[in-house]
């Protein structure tokens, strides 16, 4: 499986997140890419890209030229819309940038139905392209009516810094979707700390935009005293992961660094990294007539990594600690049910379930249960505290136990099928992927239990 894993420990933003994904793209291929970015029609933009040394380490700027010009805001991560600091984003009654008289440029206004009008008629976008685009736009307006209590067709975009902030999104969607990453993760988010400046005030890092976007979504404040997080950048992140957390175990073919203009302490940069989970690259082609009931090689790859199997005598290894945080709630709905069970997934627990129990006064209630690291305890207690109903929350320390997985291709008489080897503890366990059942049974017009027999068959699983 393609997996993209970028990693934020300087935070992020828009134009960096473009420039890191740009460096993934074969080098023979990035001139071309750039001159179709520059023919895709955004009014008065101008895609230029250009080496970048931070720490040592080089990398890739990319600038956006508006009208031959690139705007210099002097935030921490280059041109980038909806800074409360530096007020990209206007209303009516236009609060200014403590800076922007110094770009020389006019302060018209563009609502979200004129960046709809803009990338729809404008641009020479994929429908698919264009629809991720403004569905960032859109995650962006929304936490500025949320922080500013204005509905979002109230909103409105500064047109300079509006035509920056479409040129850095487009340019991730566009290579989001060239690239074509089956998972996305991401890493916790380095927000920054201390407070900046505007018009309003002094006003605490992550800006109250940002932090409204990065709800439910892992991040931390460390060291560095600057907001390294942007409205653009967390905007862009929620929409394309499918996961947070530390890097999966990969196999990366490619690996890229998006710079910011700023220099701090450690490399002001965005790491993205390309490759196939450990599983897919150590899958096997196995034949249909092999012994494939034994697989010896899920078995011993257990073995080699280290992972929990039969020790000497009847004594087991545990795979380490985890925690069960539980609740008992008996007036939500079942949407607000499912939708806390949402969030608290794409904050990276283990596992969320729910049982049906009996509650006092007779009433039916639901048990929700989180499973998490131990480090990570803190966070789900306030995750469930915001998302449901409940006034307490018990927690139970666990030990746990799991089987070795390994993913093996195997020929069928369908084709190549994923099966997965789950071994360990004197036990070996063999399962046809779901997702292959499912796209061979659409296929064929047969049902689940007629393609999973004929594969047993083939296999003689």
């Amino acid at each position: 499986m393609k997996v993209l894993y970028i990693d934020c420990s300087m935070g992020a933003a828009g134009d960096m997140l473009s420039a890191a994904l740009f460096e993934l793209l074969p080098k023979e291929d990035r001139e071309a890419f750039v001159e179709k970015l520059n023919s895709r029609g955004i009014p008065g933009v101008r895609y230029v890209t250009e080496p970048a040394v931070k720490c040592g380490i080089t990398g890739t700027h990319m600038s956006v030229l508006i009208n031959g010009e690139e705007e210099g805001c002097g935030c921490d991560h280059d041109h980038e819309l909806s800074h409360e600091h530096e007020h990209i984003h206007h209303y009516e009654h236009e609060h200014e940038h403590e800076h922007s008289h110094e770009h020389g440029h006019s302060h018209h206004h563009s609502s979200m139905h004129d960046i709809e009008h803009i990338v729809g008629d404008h641009m020479k976008l994929p429908t698919s392209v264009a629809l991720d685009v403004l569905a960032v736009y859109q995650e962006i307006a929304e936490a500025e009516s949320h922080v500013h209590g204005q509905p979002v067709d109230q909103i409105h975009f500064h047109e300079v810094g509006s035509m920056d902030a479409v040129a850095d999104i487009t340019a991730v969607c566009l290579l989001m979707k060239k690239l074509a990453p089956d998972e996305v993760i991401v890493s916790p988010i380095h927000v920054g700390s201390g407070t900046v400046k505007c018009a309003h005030g002094i006003l605490p890092v992550p800006a109250p935009a940002t932090a409204r976007i990065l709800q439910g979504i892992p991040t931390y404040s460390a060291d560095i005293n600057a907001e390294l997080c942007t409205p653009t950048g967390a905007a862009l992140l929620k929409h394309f992961a499918t996961g947070f957390g530390k890097q999966p175990l990969m196999k990366t073919c490619a690996i890229g660094y998006g710079m910011g203009k700023k220099d701090f302490p450690r490399a002001n940069c965005v790491r993205v990294m390309l490759g196939e989970t450990v599983e897919e690259s150590i899958e096997s082609t196995v034949s249909a007539d092999a012994s494939f009931a034994s697989a010896p090689a899920a078995e011993s790859a257990s073995a080699a990594s280290g992972s929990a199997s039969v020790a000497s005598g009847s004594s087991f290894a545990s795979n380490g600690d985890i925690i069960e945080l539980s609740c008992n709630v008996d007036d939500m709905t079942g949407e607000a049910v499912g939708f806390a069970m949402e969030r608290l997934f794409e904050a990276g627990a283990n596992e969320v379930f729910t049982v049906p129990c009996g509650m006092k006064k007779s009433r039916p209630g639901i048990l929700l249960r989180v499973l998490c690291k131990p480090e990570d305890k803190e966070k789900f207690v306030r995750l469930l505290f915001e998302h449901t109903s409940t006034i307490g929350i018990r927690e139970t320390q666990m030990q746990r136990y799991m089987l070795d997985r390994q993913i093996y291709k195997v020929d069928t008489s369908f084709g190549p099928v994923r099966v997965k080897v789950s071994s360990g503890y004197g036990t070996t366990r063999k399962k046809i992927e779901y997702e292959d059942l499912s796209r061979i049974a659409k296929e064929k017009g047969i049902s689940l239990s007629e393609v999973e027999n004929i594969i047993q068959k083939d296999l003689n699983v």
